[in-house]
Order: structure tokens, then sequence, then C-alpha cells
């Protein structure tokens, strides 16, 4: 007999449009949670929301995660759709990847923008919830980049590494109110936020 591991678990996911946001998602879908999808690009968001099972299933919200009204737009759909939220995944991210020489401000700002504060507003924001019902799981995203350093990665690379210092510092704070927070450092996926690096970088 199969067993649901997240029956009757609410999730929220940003990012959840596409690539390992959207993986994550459908996992937990196939576990049995519910789950509202977070994402900048709201029609692929609302095209994977149906794909799910609609209303009942998944919500669609346009969300930028370095904006913190967006992110608590986001998760006050968690509450008032489906009465709660115990998962929150912070997944939403991008690249812009230049060597040092060439990289702008701009490229960098944006990085670490989305990465580290949009892990961050969704970190405190979650947990704010969270903490009144003494449980919750947060899980942030770091990359294998933040560990290791990759050529034409420094917004990047420093972003992921300051992912997992936050999520240590984090995990500190909210241990006590029952609330756990832990990061994953996957390697490179195929995705559409990757498609424009290199072949080189593949092989």
């Amino acid at each position: 007999m199969s067993v649901s591991l997240l029956k009757g678990q609410i999730a929220v996911v940003t990012g959840g449009a596409q690539g390992l946001g959207l993986a994550i998602a459908e996992r937990f879908v196939s576990e049995g949670a519910r789950v509202v999808l977070g994402d900048v690009n709201l029609e692929a968001t609302e095209a994977a929301a149906k794909q799910f099972g609609g209303g009942e299933v998944a919500v669609a919200v346009r969300c930028d995660v370095t904006k913190a009204d967006e992110v608590e737009t986001l998760l006050q759909t968690a509450l008032e759709r489906f009465g709660g939220l115990d998962i929150m995944v912070n997944n939403a991210g991008i690249t812009r990847d230049a060597t040092m020489r060439k990289m702008t401000e701009e490229q960098f700002d944006q990085v670490i923008d989305v990465h580290l504060k949009g892990t961050w507003n969704g970190i405190r924001l979650a947990a704010a919830i969270m903490r009144e019902n003494k449980r919750g799981a947060i899980v942030n995203m770091s990359s294998v980049s933040g560990k290791v350093g990759m050529v034409g990665q420094t917004n990047y690379s420093a972003a992921k590494a300051g992912i997992v210092g936050m999520t240590k510092a984090a995990a500190k704070e909210l241990a006590h109110v029952g609330v756990r927070v832990n990061a994953i450092a996957p390697g490179l996926i195929r995705s559409a936020m990757t498609e424009a690096m290199p072949q080189r970088i593949w092989d």
C-alpha cells in the first residue's frame, strides 16, 4: 500500500513555473500536498497549476521575491485558499553570467537581490506564520556553485554561498519554535534558467 508522505500538507514554492521549482511542486502534489506556485512568469505558473489539477490542488500567483509585499501576498494566498502553511521552498533564482571583467554592477545586484534578498523575504515571512503554529519546514535552494565557485559566476556563487550562511543562522533562530530551516545544493540541472550556458559547461 502506497503512503502519501505529504497528505494534507500545504506548500509554497517560489520559482515554481519551470525547472527545479516545477519538479519540486509536481512531486509535492504527487505526495498529496496542495501547492501555491509563485513566479514572475504568471502565464507559465498558471499553466503549471492547471497541469497539477487546478484550484483544488494548485494555485498560481505572480510573485517577484525581491518585493516583500508580493511574497506576503503569495503566503496569504496559501492561508486563504488552503488554510495554512506547512512547507516553504525558496527556489526562485536567475543567472547573469559574465567574467568579473565584463560583469556589470546591475548584473551583480540582480542576482544578489533575487537569491539573497528573495530567500530572506521567504524565510522571514514564512517563519512569521509558522512560529505561531510551532511547526513548519523551510527549504532554501543553494547550489554546488556556492561551494566550489564557477568561472563567470562571481555573483551567483556568492549568492548561493550566502544562502548557506543565511540558512544556518535562520535555523538557529527558529529551532526553538519548531520551525526547521534547511538548504540543498544541487549540481547543474538543465532548465530554462541554465539553457543559455555554453556547451563547454555541460561537457
